[in-house]
């Protein structure tokens, strides 16, 4: 069952299914979220009374809540009247993953058995899912890297070559390390799925609606008319802000998604931005 906002008809396979809004009880053991992290609070509230109690949730957001700036998992937490939760994230574009292409994965759950659980009802043959406890881990990641992504398309619109973007998600990853482990997460988790792979796929490709909102900035046009020709939300635009307001408490340094915010959320110039990180002070490439 799949349960939208307007009642439509789509096809998923064979047969075509139908899309409703109007949910009653719903027997299902795992519940898919799969709405923007601006909206998953009250999608949440909304669907709960019609859930089973012991249904698993599953949130495939990658974001921030926008009015606590808290992971998207202890957002949950509160609404979800003790039901399980768990975070599925990694490189995965939808279109290919309809299409059956060969995508892996990530489920993260504080309990193994309720991220099994999710692996044996989601998980197909070009579908495969990893586990994982580090929740906190595999949340910053889902959100962050998607600030990277406009970073590395605010690069390729401004016309910087490959050099410049595997810079940039490389450093990427080093600040997404420090976060990582400064919220308690695991460093396995900034090189896994979650971390490495999506950053990877996000700030590579123009599939990525992130990558493609930065692109349009580099190419001049302005944060709402970029916004506008997106496909759908850019959760990296409203990330960054609660996502840097975060690193500043812990004492992280995140330069390149500061840059982001500054542009977003400030107007700051796109050139002086690229100066700015470029002027930064010389460090071992192996901090982190």
């Amino acid at each position: 069952m799949l349960w939208a906002r307007d009642p439509v008809r789509v096809t998923v396979g064979d047969p075509a299914v139908t899309v409703t809004g109007d949910l009653t009880a719903v027997a299902a053991p795992v519940v898919v979220l799969a709405v923007p992290a601006v909206a998953i609070v009250e999608v949440v509230r909304a669907a709960l009374p019609h859930l089973l109690d012991d249904a698993i949730l599953v949130n495939a957001a990658k974001g921030l809540d926008p009015d606590t700036g808290d992971t998207l998992d202890r957002a949950l937490a509160a609404v979800t009247a003790a039901r399980p939760v768990a975070v599925l994230s990694g490189p995965s574009f939808a279109a290919e993953v309809a299409r059956g292409e060969p995508t892996a994965v990530t489920v993260a759950a504080i309990d193994p058995n309720v991220a099994a659980r999710v692996v044996d009802v989601l998980a197909g043959p070009t579908f495969r899912l990893y586990t994982t406890t580090d929740v906190i881990g595999v949340e910053i990641a889902g959100a962050l890297k998607n600030v990277l992504a406009i970073a590395c398309g605010i690069a390729a619109g401004l016309g910087f070559g490959a050099n410049a973007r595997a810079a940039l998600i490389t450093r990427g990853l080093a600040e997404l390390g420090r976060l990582v482990l400064a919220e308690g997460g695991r460093r396995e988790t900034v090189m896994g799925l979650a971390g490495l792979g999506d950053v990877v796929l996000t700030c590579t490709s123009d599939q990525s609606r992130n990558f493609a909102f930065g692109r349009r900035l580099g190419e001049g046009a302005s944060i709402e008319a970029a916004r506008t020709a997106s496909r759908g939300v850019i959760e990296g635009a409203t990330s960054a802000a609660p996502m840097v307001a975060r690193a500043d408490r812990l004492g992280v340094e995140l330069p390149i998604a500061a840059a982001v915010d500054r542009v977003l959320s400030h107007g700051a110039d796109l050139g002086h931005e690229v100066a700015a990180l470029l002027a930064r002070p010389p460090r071992g490439d192996e901090a982190t």
